[in-house]
């Protein structure tokens, strides 16, 4: 790892600040020199627009470029204090240009974020041997649902190098086998990979999919009297399929089939705008059946077959109504809260 990389490493650049601080735009670059070395040296600072930092240090008695501070195993005071100087150089630019991030790469920070606005849960870096690594636990009861860590790619994949982050999360057996089939994901590294899934943060998988699952895996640690175990909401998008012409030719309908879900549980229906509203209630009466969609843009290889049993009217189980039951987005397959079942109960008497 080059001197540039260590210092800037979990920083995020503030391109405002390094022309404060005197660089010069020089097409797609940052460009900032300064004399060192009691003026025999001068050190010429880089940046892309990437963020990305490369230094070179010239002795201005030879012009030559001077790299003898770079070699690991060097020695001298007169290379340690040139050594000394640059990585002064470079701290003083990281610390006046640059702002620290939790994690390495930007996928990783704006999960962090998204994780600590949805959950309020901060990543726990828990181990000195591995600072790189930290742990999403539930507040409540301090089980994990996510473990970030920076490794070589080259452990997910032999043909790959190169430092990457990756996330851990707790997915069902059969969702696992159908998203190593997708770019992005890897059989757990360091968990039990019949039950755990790595994902890569390099961009491949979009942050709204990420935190769909994130919320699956954090629905594991949440504790059972809070919710209902059989009882499930499922998004259904009207765009997508007409629920009222199928059960016109059948009360029993075949639907994409998630995490969890088994013979004789409940699945509630939410339709989503123009209604956003629980609309139906269905019993799960088969599940685990192979499926191709006609969308392609639907992967899904398991179905289930549903039985209905209630509709309600639009608006009675609307989203603002959820809301008072502690649901506030229904991007994905989710527990039913127990609360919500005695209300539903309530008004079907």
């Amino acid at each position: 790892m080059s001197i540039e990389e260590e210092l800037f490493r979990k920083t995020k650049i503030d391109f405002e600040k390094i022309l404060e601080y005197g660089f010069k735009k020089d097409k797609s670059l940052y460009k900032y020199s300064k004399n060192i070395m009691n003026d025999t040296f001068r050190a010429d600072i880089e940046i892309n627009n990437d963020g990305i930092v490369k230094g070179k240090v010239y002795d201005l008695s030879f012009g030559d470029e001077y790299t003898n501070f770079r070699i690991e195993d060097s020695t001298g005071s007169f290379v340690r204090q040139v050594k000394y100087e640059f990585k002064n150089l470079l701290k003083d630019i990281r610390n006046n240009c640059f702002t620290s991030q939790t994690f390495i790469y930007d996928q990783s920070n704006r999960i962090t974020k998204l994780i600590k606005e949805k959950y309020g849960d901060e990543p726990e870096f828990e181990w000195e041997k591995f600072p790189g690594y930290a742990t999403f636990r539930n507040k409540d009861n301090k089980k994990w649902y996510g473990i970030v860590m920076n490794i070589d790619k080259n452990k997910l994949d032999e043909k790959s190098t190169g430092e990457v982050e990756i996330i851990d999360i707790k997915l069902e057996p059969n969702e696992i086998d159908y998203l190593l089939k997708q770019d992005g994901f890897y059989p757990a590294y360091h968990m039990n990979k019949k039950s755990w899934i790595t994902i890569i943060l390099n961009n491949t998988i979009s942050d709204e999919k990420i935190m769909n699952l994130i919320e699956k895996s954090h629905s594991y640690t949440i504790i059972n009297k809070d919710r209902v175990k059989n009882e499930w909401i499922v998004p259904a998008n009207p765009k997508y399929f007409d629920i009222e012409k199928a059960l016109k030719q059948s009360n029993t309908i075949m639907w994409k089939q998630s995490i969890d879900i088994k013979i004789n549980d409940i699945v509630y229906l939410y339709v989503g705008r123009p209604y956003s509203s629980i609309m139906y209630k269905f019993r799960v009466i088969e599940v685990n059946i192979p499926y191709k969609y006609k969308d392609k843009n639907l992967k899904i290889q398991k179905a289930m077959r549903i039985d209905l049993i209630s509709r309600y009217e639009k608006g009675k189980l609307s989203f603002s109504k959820l809301k008072d039951f502690g649901i506030n987005a229904i991007r994905s397959q989710r527990y039913m809260p127990l609360a919500l079942s005695k209300y539903i109960c309530e008004i079907e008497k």
